[in-house]
């Protein structure tokens, strides 16, 4: 019997987001092909890296190549799972490492992944290739006199959203309704990130997409529609139920095909790898007639998505009649 590769699901990180990361790591090994790959999780945070092994024993991890020792063998991954939501492993951080270390692994490459962390940057980049995006700019800390509250605000307008430009969460971000909001929202979110993004507000119906692709075809999942009961899909929408997340939407079949063929020409567009999940909002807008049709709007684009059992993925992968066992074997191999 051929030798079973190791996987390393590498979860944690530095961002507010690291135990929401260790659940999605949790989630990732109980979907994982366990006859076929011999698994670990290993947490980082900061300078610590640790295996998780059997009766919660944690053993240190070499950071000159990953290798770790159970018992006393010395186990060196032959692929890494990157499930960490925010720094190091949604910015191009880790992937530079595991370049370095001749080390494939599940996501994208460094240029994408630091790219897809700064909203701003990815939304000027993508506003080339005509896709819409709202509004915005950058307040960097240091600099946040450059510009005045209402100059803010005549550009952008309000009610607008202020969030960290650099994060893969949902921590620091706020809806500001008034001008006097708004400094207080940019000091919340420079907590998070030195650069902060205020954005324009655009009212419409919000959706998600996920998808992925390998030598051997594409997959675009159904698409997601999110009703939050909450001002926005903040963390409490998104962590403690305060939402409807409907697959597949309710949308036209024109619209769904529409979501899903941008979804699936910014993964080209970017060179994307592994599964990503591209968060829209779709607006009505009037043509040159005087036309209503729906414009859809890219909010922004999360390259390690979450994974545990009710996230959007999972969800999307049941809706598509797919097994998420196949799936990620299918990403695992197609890198190794």
């Amino acid at each position: 019997m051929e030798k079973r590769k190791v996987i390393a699901i590498v979860c944690g990180g530095d961002s507010s987001e690291h135990d929401v990361s260790l659940r999605s790591a949790q989630g990732i090994y109980s979907f994982i092909d366990k006859e076929r790959f011999e698994v670990y999780v290993v947490e980082l945070k900061g300078l610590t890296w640790e295996a998780h092994l059997e009766g919660d024993k944690r053993v240190p991890v070499s950071r000159e190549d990953f290798s770790f020792k159970v018992g006393r063998r010395i186990v060196k991954p032959d692929f890494a799972y990157i499930t960490i939501h925010g720094t190091p492993g949604e910015d191009g951080t880790l992937q530079g490492y595991f370049d370095l270390i001749r080390m494939p692994y599940s996501t994208s490459g460094v240029l994408v992944e630091s790219m897809t962390f700064n909203k701003f940057t990815l939304n000027q980049y993508l506003k080339g290739f005509g896709v819409s995006v709202s509004e915005s700019l950058v307040v960097r800390k240091g600099s946040e006199d450059l510009v005045t509250d209402g100059e803010i605000i005549d550009h952008i307008g309000l009610p607008c959203f202020v969030k960290p430009n650099a994060g893969g969460s949902s921590f620091g971000v706020t809806k500001v309704k008034t001008l006097e909001q708004l400094r207080p929202a940019i000091a919340l979110a420079m907590g998070e990130s030195d650069e902060v993004m205020v954005e324009a507000f655009m009212p419409g119906t919000e959706l998600t997409c996920g998808c992925y692709k390998t030598a051997a075809g594409s997959h675009v999942f159904p698409v997601t529609e999110v009703v939050t009961h909450n001002e926005f899909f903040d963390y409490d929408a998104k962590y403690n139920g305060s939402v409807d997340e409907i697959t597949p939407a309710r949308i036209s079949d024109d619209l769904r095909d529409r979501v899903q063929a941008l979804t699936s020409a910014i993964y080209d567009i970017l060179g994307c790898s592994g599964i990503i999940r591209i968060d829209y909002i779709v607006t009505k807008v009037k043509d040159d007639e005087g036309h209503e049709r729906e414009r859809i709007n890219m909010l922004e684009i999360n390259t390690t998505p979450g994974m545990t059992v009710t996230s959007f993925i999972p969800q999307q992968v049941r809706a598509a009649g797919l097994d998420l066992k196949d799936v990620l074997t299918d990403i695992i191999e197609d890198k190794l």
